[in-house]
């Protein structure tokens, strides 16, 4: 602090502090869904012994035709926690909302109650009802129309010598009065928090959402290189299975040049279909389409029947480029160099992608470069496309996520961004604190009891559920995770549940999930054989194993079921063995109970000791239905037993509900 100059105000008294929720500082917005009610608290406090009065503000983000919109408000109400107060607000539009707090001292409520205090004390109050009217004339000024009048006749009264003192103490006492005073408080000397805070608005399906991942390339008929046709045939059997986001790897053309064979080889066969993420070939780059899957057109047609049949297309964005892309030739500048003056390509030492060009963020090119990536994904907005999957966020800067983000939301609020990035977590979150929608997450190598239950603390129960909405996959075409190698039925129905129950959004990477594919290129791989990625596959969507028929059962149990469209709602309950996971949701009056047997092969059972407010705490029992099996049971009090064998289901999701009334309720047992 300066010592040599005064504060700018210096008899601003009121102190706010502990604003929450806030993001480091404010620095990032928190994110909510419209609909949602943003609870704020803050800790507000002055010297001395004044009763304070204060307000939440809020408002939508100032834009370009509305450059300054004005505060909306909220009175602040104190709480059992001295000095602190709380207020809700709920925006009504997607997009980027502003809150602050503003506090100031409450003098005509203080002088009120002062007042009564000296009249128990039978103090003389004379002059106090004179400082009353003073308050209330300047109330009078603030006020307009009805309030400015009654303040004002009021503050006359007071001040009127011919109306005996006891008129006027109960005149200042009157409740309404106070009311009428307490809309129109003195704000000159009001304090208003420092920092001006931002939510993020988004649409319900940033929240909730169920993601099924495909090729298109692999529904050829008859061995060929499928199209967006054969891909608009197979949208009804995802459609069936209850997924409303359809994710679809990069469907533009590849690169010649390096283009890894089968198996992720270095030599590519003739026919040979390459890697999906090998982006760019004469035929275009980043805007245009693999001729084998089609046009443009054949993309539209292809998006308008998802959109008939209520599912959103995602499109894979993968920043980076084969050595066959346009821009390689067009803007050389906007890749990283060699000592020997060839591109670099993209490694990830010992993992090498000689297919692979990335783009070099610190060339002096990187406004160009910044906004011909904008472009891309603008590119597909103005075809209707609304949901991206970003391809490994964190290798690209993160003032760049922040920028293209925000720039695109501004104009379309409603877009979705799904990072997929599996690395550190300060980076995941610092991608997500930057905007991204949805994120990756360790779920898929989360397999103890301790592991999931620790993790979804983190997720659900910290700061870190402000701005981190997690998006759960059992496998992806990268990760074929140790613990369905095994190739047993019950390991991933054992995923699917907990990832479709423990998070509100999920999703799979199919049909090699619900065909159980399961065997790595070697032992100790975490990928596929044969992988997808690199070869056309064949897949037998009607095989009798299939687990298409649980998967849509989870899936329509999601869609019935509004405790399951959130995350903040999850709470554990203690079961007395490692391999039985128990946990529960409730919304309103949808309460569901998850019991899950970790172990793949073998039976278990536990005792459950249940924590459900209305149900546990009632003393008495309490039907749950296991909405997999059909099987119906009685529950009583707060422990009860759960045995599951996974050889028939791995899980039980059980909806509970309280049993009809009993004969003393009714009318004629009295």
């Amino acid at each position: 602090m300066d010592l040599d100059k005064l504060p700018e105000e210096g008899r601003r008294r009121v102190q706010i502090e502990r604003v929450r929720p806030e993001i480091d500082g404010g620095r990032f917005p928190i994110k909510r869904i419209l609909g949602d009610r943003i609870d704020v608290s803050a800790i507000v406090y002055a010297d001395g012994h004044d009763l304070l009065t204060g307000s939440l503000l809020y408002r939508p983000a100032p834009s370009i035709g509305d450059p300054d919109p004005p505060w909306l408000s909220v009175p602040l109400e104190a709480t059992a926690e001295p000095d602190r107060f709380v207020a809700s607000f709920m925006p009504d539009t997607l997009g980027v909302w502003q809150y602050t707090v503003e506090a100031l001292i409450d003098r005509f409520g203080t002088f009120r109650r002062d007042l009564k205090k000296r009249v128990e004390a039978a103090q003389d109050v004379s002059v106090d009802i004179l400082d009353g009217a003073t308050l209330l004339e300047q109330a009078a000024k603030d006020a307009t129309g009805d309030d400015a009048r009654s303040l004002a006749d009021v503050a006359a009264r007071l001040r009127d010598d011919t109306i005996s003192l006891t008129e006027r103490i109960t005149l200042a006492l009157d409740s309404g009065l106070c009311m009428a005073a307490a809309r129109h408080p003195d704000r000159r000397l009001a304090s208003r928090y420092p920092g001006i805070l931002e939510v993020v608005v988004d649409p319900e399906k940033a929240r909730f959402s169920s993601w099924y991942e495909l090729f298109p390339r692999s529904f050829g008929e008859g061995g060929r290189h499928g199209t967006f046709a054969d891909a608009e045939a197979r949208l009804p059997y995802v459609a069936d299975m209850g997924f409303d986001v359809l994710y679809l790897p990069p469907i533009h053309p590849i690169g010649q040049t390096n283009r890894k064979g089968k198996n992720n080889t270095l030599i590519a066969e003739h026919g040979d279909v390459g890697s999906p993420w090998a982006i760019g070939a004469p035929q275009g780059g980043h805007t245009a389409v693999h001729p084998s899957l089609g046009t443009l057109d054949d993309f539209d047609r292809f998006f308008q029947a998802a959109q008939r049949l209520g599912i959103d297309v995602a499109l894979d964005v993968a920043l980076q480029a084969s050595p066959d892309h346009p821009w390689v030739h067009e803007h050389p500048g906007w890749f990283p160099r060699r000592a020997d003056g060839t591109a670099r390509y993209a490694e990830n030492p010992p993992k090498k992608y000689q297919d692979i060009h990335p783009f070099d963020f610190e060339t002096e090119e990187w406004p160009e470069l910044w906004r011909s990536l904008e472009g891309i994904f603008r590119f597909w907005i103005a075809r209707g496309v609304r949901f991206f999957r970003v391809d490994n966020p964190h290798t690209k800067p993160l003032p760049f996520w922040e920028w293209v983000i925000r720039s695109i939301k501004r104009d379309h609020p409603e877009v979705v961004f799904l990072s997929e990035a599996f690395t550190r977590p300060a980076l995941m979150y610092g991608l997500a604190k930057r905007g991204f929608t949805q994120s990756y997450t360790y779920f898929t190598w989360r397999v103890s009891k301790d592991e999931i239950t620790s993790y979804m603390h983190d997720l659900t129960k910290t700061e870190i559920a402000e701005f981190y909405r997690p998006n759960f996959w059992p496998n992806t075409p990268d990760i074929l995770p140790e613990h369905l190698q095994n190739g047993a039925p019950a390991a991933f129905l054992i995923r699917l549940v907990l990832a479709a129950t423990l998070s509100s959004s999920y999703g799979i990477y199919g049909p090699a999930f619900e065909l159980m594919e399961h065997k790595p290129p070697r032992e100790g791989a975490e990928e596929y054989a044969y992988s997808e990625k690199y070869e056309l596959r064949r897949w037998d969507l009607r095989r009798p194993d299939s687990l298409r028929p649980m998967i849509t059962r989870i899936n329509r149990i999601r869609m019935e079921h509004p405790a399951l469209g959130r995350n903040d709602n999850l709470r554990f309950f203690h079961t007395d063995s490692d391999l039985v996971l128990a946990y529960g949701k409730t919304h309103v009056d949808d309460t569901l109970i998850v019991v899950v047997n970790l172990d793949p092969y073998h039976r278990h059972g536990a005792w459950v000791e249940l924590d459900l407010p209305g149900l546990t705490d009632a003393g008495r029992g309490f039907e749950v239905h296991d909405l997999l099996s059909g099987a119906r049971y009685t529950f009583r009090g707060k422990r009860n037993w759960v045995e599951i064998d996974p050889r028939t289901s791995p899980a039980c999701v059980f909806h509970a509900r309280r049993l009809a009334r009993r004969e003393n309720d009714y009318e004629y047992f009295l």
